[in-house]
Formats: C-alpha cells, sequence, structure tokens
C-alpha cells in the first residue's frame, strides 16, 4: 500500500472517485464534510475511503438528529464540539449498560488467564549501530556489521564489553552496554516486541528499530507469574462493561438506521465506525 493511500487521498483519487450525494432524514451531507473526513480513514481505494467517511457521518447525523428530537442539551467538555456534547449526552441517556456480576468476571478470567500473567523481566546488553531509517545504504551496511559482531560474539563472547565501547551509538556503551532491567512499556515498541521473545543470551540475529541495529544479549530473564483473580477482578469488570458498552451502542445505532430515510450510502447497517 502506497502512503499516500495508507494516511489521505491525493487529488487523482478525489478525481477518480465519485463521492455521492447523501442525505439523512432529508438533510444533505456536504461534499465538503465528507472531503474532511476522508483523511480519518485510511483504506485500500479512493471508493472505501469515502464509504467509511460517508458511513461516520451519517451515523453522526443520526444521532445528532435524534438528540435534537429529544431535546437533549449539553455542555461541551473539554475538547468536544457542540455536535459532540449532545451525541455524548444522549449515548449516556439512552444506552445503559449494567455493571459485570462477579460470576462472569470469574468465567472470563478462567477462559482467559493467558492475559493476567505479568510481563517477564529482561536483564539486557546491547549493542547500537545507530543509522537514521532515512539511510538506506548505512542500514544495510549496519545490518552486515552487526551479523558480522554477532557471528564473532559466538566465537568469544567475552568480546561483547569492548564491541559496545567501540561500536556502540547508546550512552550504555560505558557500562560495556548494560541497560539494566527493562520490563515491558520501557523502550520502543518495535525494539520491544522482538526483545521479549529472545530467550537468555545472545540473540542470533540484530534487531532493528528507528534508530539503527541491536546485537542483544539476554543476561537473565524472569518469566512472568500469574495473577490472582482478586488482582484482575477490577480490570476485567471494566472491559465487560467496556464490551458491553460498545455492543450496546452499535445496537442502538442500527435501529436508528433501520429507522431512518438514508439516501447515497449502502448496506447503512453493516458496520459502525462511531464506536469502533
Amino acid at each position: 500500500m502506497s502512503q499516500c493511500s495508507q494516511h489521505h487521498l491525493n487529488e487523482h483519487d478525489k478525481e477518480s472517485a465519485s463521492i455521492p450525494t447523501v442525505k439523512v432524514n432529508g438533510k444533505l451531507i456536504a461534499e465538503s464534510d465528507i472531503a474532511v473526513e476522508l483523511q480519518y480513514h485510511p483504506a485500500d481505494s479512493a471508493e472505501e475511503a469515502i464509504f467509511k467517511s460517508v458511513e461516520a457521518l451519517v451515523i453522526k447525523e443520526l444521532l445528532t438528529q435524534k438528540s435534537e428530537a429529544l431535546g437533549i442539551k449539553a455542555e461541551a467538555q473539554n475538547d468536544e464540539t457542540p455536535d459532540e456534547a449532545l451525541i455524548r449526552a444522549l449515548l449516556e441517556r439512552e444506552v445503559k449498560t449494567p455493571e459485570a456480576d462477579p460470576a462472569s468476571c470469574q468465567q472470563y478470567y478462567n477462559a482467559n488467564q493467558e492475559k493476567f500473567i505479568t510481563p517477564p523481566l529482561m536483564e539486557v546488553n546491547h549493542i547500537l549501530l545507530g543509522v537514521s531509517p532515512e539511510d538506506i545504504e548505512g542500514r544495510k551496511e549496519n545490518r552486515q556489521l552487526a551479523e558480522n559482531l554477532i557471528q564473532q560474539l559466538k566465537r568469544d563472547p567475552s568480546l561483547f564489553k569492548e564491541f559496545a565501547q567501540e561500536f556502540s551509538a547508546c550512552p550504555s556503551k560505558e557500562q560495556g552496554g548494560n541497560l539494566g532491567q527493562i520490563s515491558k512499556g520501557q523502550t520502543v515498541p518495535e525494539f520491544e516486541k522482538q526483545l521479549f521473545l529472545l530467550p537468555t543470551g545472545l540473540a542470533d540475529k540484530p534487531i532493528e528499530s528507528r534508530y539503527g541495529f541491536h546485537v542483544v544479549l539476554i543476561a537473565n530473564r524472569i518469566e512472568g507469574e500469574q495473577m490472582p483473580f482478586d488482582a484482575c477482578k477490577t480490570r476485567i469488570a471494566g472491559y465487560l462493561k467496556d464490551h458491553a458498552y460498545v455492543k450496546a451502542v452499535s445496537q442502538y445505532i442500527d435501529v436508528l438506521m433501520s429507522e431512518a430515510s438514508i439516501e447515497g450510502l449502502e448496506n447503512p447497517g453493516s458496520a459502525t465506525p462511531l464506536v469502533q
């Protein structure tokens, strides 16, 4: 997928795609509003992006019309627009979800215990061969250098500190590349994703991140432990309530769509992007 299709439609896309005339209970949704909405709906094609944008605006208009019909008043909070405030107040009034009962929480915990394991703790040493993301040739060279260092370290692991001091672009080189103990959330995502899959010892391949290539040695790995139900029940109750709320809002929107006159949108009940 091109960068353009991931983020927005270029002028050629806009010209080649047909923006439909859309009305919700007789009210026209401006083409300019659809054009603005497009930036929030990346898609593989212009047609798909337009459909998602139109669908989102139809849902917003339906909720706004319903709040006005019920005479709902609301003051905007934080960065809300007036329409967003009305929709929030409408959903607070119309969509009610019960608290999750203890039996449901226990059932969810029993069926998903792998989700309630503390993250592992890693003692990490690394050698950062720094290079910018835009330097394609530099990245090729540093990848090769990282692979060469790994091969040498496999033959003589005692060279790690020496290599860190000589090659690393990270301040940790002063401690022989030692980063100390790391848990999840402490490093950039692309590095962490690969790091926590590694066993103890020297990684067979370099890890690539936005900063360059990392030669990694896991000095120690403390595996996560199963958390008891009592430590998780509040989080589970919140999750179950949020899940039930999203489902209830989706059903509420489906009802509004089934009762409305909507022109220019196919399959109006197929999705609810407002709450996804």
